[in-house]
């Protein structure tokens, strides 16, 4: 990757849906060079995909919460299948330390949010967990 593919990815990471052209323009580059670089760095995996990056207005109607999760050896396979069909845990990190997994929770009500604790805490296989409910955003450059 050089500075061309950086100035790409910064770009689209502020506007997945900028054109080509426009790109082309604001790099001072042929829409081709844009258009072949775009290729290379979707078939190498650079660039996984376009989304949608929902914004503060949009997330509000949702309690999020990360959870620390220490799983029994050989169990972690197991969890992990049944945490990947629970449509509230929107992500799962696999960690270095005390804690096995990190996940990223989220549910329209405190009520609901509960009850997905507390059915990934009685999982077979989970150790202990620990909740932290995110409460306000003060910086976010996650693209």
């Amino acid at each position: 990757m050089d500075d061309l593919d950086r100035s790409i990815l910064g770009y689209l990471g502020s506007d997945a849906r900028m054109s080509v052209a426009t790109l082309a323009r604001r790099l001072k580059v042929a829409r081709s060079t844009i258009q072949a670089r775009l290729e290379r760095l979707e078939t190498s995996g650079v660039i996984a995909g376009y989304t949608v990056k929902l914004g503060e207005a949009a997330r509000q109607s949702r309690i999020r919460a990360a959870v620390l999760l220490t799983i029994e050896p050989r169990a972690q396979a197991n969890v992990l299948t049944r945490l990947k069909a629970i449509p509230e845990v929107e992500r799962i990190h696999t960690t270095s330390g005390r804690v096995d997994f990190l996940l990223q929770v989220a549910a329209p009500t405190t009520a609901v949010l509960d009850t997905v604790l507390d059915q990934i805490g009685e999982m077979t296989g989970v150790k202990s967990s620990e909740s932290l409910i995110h409460l306000s955003t003060k910086l976010d450059r996650a693209v």
